[in-house]
Formats: structure tokens, sequence, C-alpha cells
């Protein structure tokens, strides 16, 4: 590992808005984000599989009587959204590192709002692993309220094309779809989904350069 990845490491140690994996912290937080962390009762939305952090600190400074956890288990990344939070004085964004196969440890029934799952791997060669998938779905369902959105975003045909596969053959409400997400935004007046979307990850800025199609669906289990 190198010497970057290890300050970042250590770093992340002290920040306030940063919630590492442990018996402590799933005990102490698991049904009382808002109450414990955010001390309010904003909606909950999770980024799972957040790199850097670039929705949960977009989403943040758009809404910031929402509060937003990133999630994903590589440090480093998190760091750098952690460390832009907390350079803006966002009080309603933080930052979990944990496997998000254990994330229906950490929330309680009920607690969330709403997930975003920003460019995901599409898992190609494993599908039971991909986000969407049934077995992820039943984990998000111990915690998401039964109006609860689940937001997808990505270039991946294979993961947009799975989950509306997923969303058909098990009935859950599609609220929205769009296959080219830009251009449809180029006729779309909406100033709240102009702002949403006007946040890019460093993956997708990566995309967009390559020239790949951005996908967006949106979807609801119960």
């Amino acid at each position: 590992m190198g010497k970057d990845k290890l300050r970042r490491f250590e770093a992340i140690k002290s920040f306030e808005n940063v919630h590492e994996h442990s018996l402590d912290h799933l005990s102490e937080n698991k049904g009382f984000w808002n109450e414990r962390v955010f001390k309010n009762s904003g909606k909950l939305i999770l980024e799972l599989g957040c790199g850097k952090g670039e929705y949960s600190v977009g989403l943040g400074e758009l809404y910031p009587d929402n509060n937003y956890i990133g999630v994903d288990l590589k440090g480093n990344r998190i760091y750098i959204g952690a460390k832009i939070a907390l350079e803006k004085e966002l009080k309603n964004v933080a930052f979990l590192r944990t496997r998000i196969d254990f994330i229906d440890d950490y929330f309680g029934e009920n607690e969330v709002d709403e997930i975003w799952l920003t460019f995901s791997d599409p898992q190609p060669n494993k599908p039971r692993k991909r986000l969407t998938s049934t077995l992820f779905i039943n984990r998000y369902r111990k915690f998401l309220k039964p109006t609860g959105l689940i937001h997808l975003k990505t270039d991946s045909e294979l993961l947009y094309e799975s989950t509306l596969e997923e969303i058909a053959s098990n009935n859950y409400c599609l609220i929205d779809n769009k296959p080219d997400l830009y251009a449809a935004l180029a006729t779309n007046e909406n100033r709240d989904e102009q702002a949403i979307f006007s946040i890019k990850t460093h993956y997708e800025n990566a995309f967009v350069k390559r020239g790949h199609t951005i996908k967006y669906c949106c979807f609801t289990i119960n």
C-alpha cells in the first residue's frame, strides 16, 4: 500500500464525519443515525459504493434539510469526500466505511428514505453481486421505507438492463426510466433534476469522455 493511501487511512480515523466498521458503531447508530449523528429528523439517504462521495457531498449541498451517508469500503476514496464535506462544513453529510454486503447490519427498520447507486460495478461474471440483484434488494428491504426510492445511475448496459429485468420480474414499481439521461435532460426544464444530475462522479466523467451513454432509472420495491 502506498504512503498516500496509508496517510489517508490514518487521517479518516480522526474525521468526525467518518464511521468505520466496529461493534461500537454498529450498536450505537443502528436505528438512530438522525438522532445521534445528524441530530435532526431529516430524510436519510444513502449512497452505496460512494467512491469519493461526489453524490453524498453534492446532494448534501443542494438539500441541507436531508441527511446523506456515503458508504464504501475503500478508506482512501472516502477520505476525499469526507475532507470536502468537513471543509464545506456540511453537517448533513457523513460516511460509513464497510462492505455493502453487511449494509443491513447498520440501519434499522424503516430508517432510510432513499438509496443512490452511482456507477456501481456491473459484476459481469457475478450477477448476484450486482447492487440491484435480489440478494441486495432483500437487504435494502430491511431498512428502506415502504415508499423508499432506489436510484441507479450507470454507463453499463448490462447493469441497466438487468435492473429493469429485476424490476419487471419482481413487480417493483418503476418510477422513472431514462435510457439516455442527458438526451432526456436536454428537453427537460425540471430544475431539481437539472441540479441533481449536474453532479458528476469521477467515473462518470471518465465514461462520458469515452462516449458512453449514461442511463438512469428509479424504482420502489414494496
